[in-house]
């Protein structure tokens, strides 16, 4: 049988006991982190949360994801999509897990229905590599997720701004000039 990549609902904040379950059974699995950084009264701490809230990416086959809410404590249930479990496009797993590994401080937001990729140019710049979306806006870099329905957004350092590599499905996308995006 075919495996593919499926999210499965977890209970609140136990997505990293489920990830470390699954690959005990040898499951694969991919729970992307979000390191931010925390300021309390004295020290600063840098915390690594779970990017999507009560979401687990597993790569299993079709009958398999819907008996792990019965196998794995701390499942509920599984993602679906018209009476079926929602499969997740590899490609954007993929860009998930390149996009955690370069930014910090991502935040994840609701993705607009109609889309609109090239606005103004001076507003914002876009880019299509392999069908993906790559828009940068003023200081911050988006990345669509269209099978999930999310958007994620980071910021970009402002100190190298004349010319910025940005790594995407092991390509490099070389941007030139971004002073023009920064004023």
């Amino acid at each position: 049988m075919q495996q593919n990549w499926y999210a499965v609902y977890t209970k609140p904040r136990c997505e990293k006991e489920v990830s470390f379950s699954l690959s005990k059974r040898r499951i694969e699995n991919f729970c992307p982190l979000n390191y931010k950084k925390s300021q309390s009264l004295f020290r600063r701490k840098i915390l690594n949360e779970p990017l999507f809230k009560s979401y687990v990416f597993v790569k299993t086959t079709h009958s398999e994801v819907t008996m792990l809410s019965k196998k794995i404590n701390g499942i509920l249930s599984v993602l679906y999509w018209k009476d079926k479990p929602a499969t997740i496009n590899e490609d954007e797993i993929i860009a998930i897990k390149e996009f955690t590994n370069i930014h910090h401080e991502i935040r994840l937001e609701k993705l607009q229905i109609n889309l609109k990729i090239c606005d103004n140019f001076m507003d914002s710049v876009s880019y299509v590599m392999d069908n993906k979306v790559l828009k940068i806006r003023k200081n911050a870099i988006r990345m669509h997720l269209p099978s999930l329905g999310f958007t994620m957004v980071a910021g970009m350092e402002v100190e190298n701004r004349m010319s910025k590599g940005i790594g995407f499905n092991d390509k490099e996308l070389q941007v030139q000039s971004l002073d023009l995006l920064f004023n």
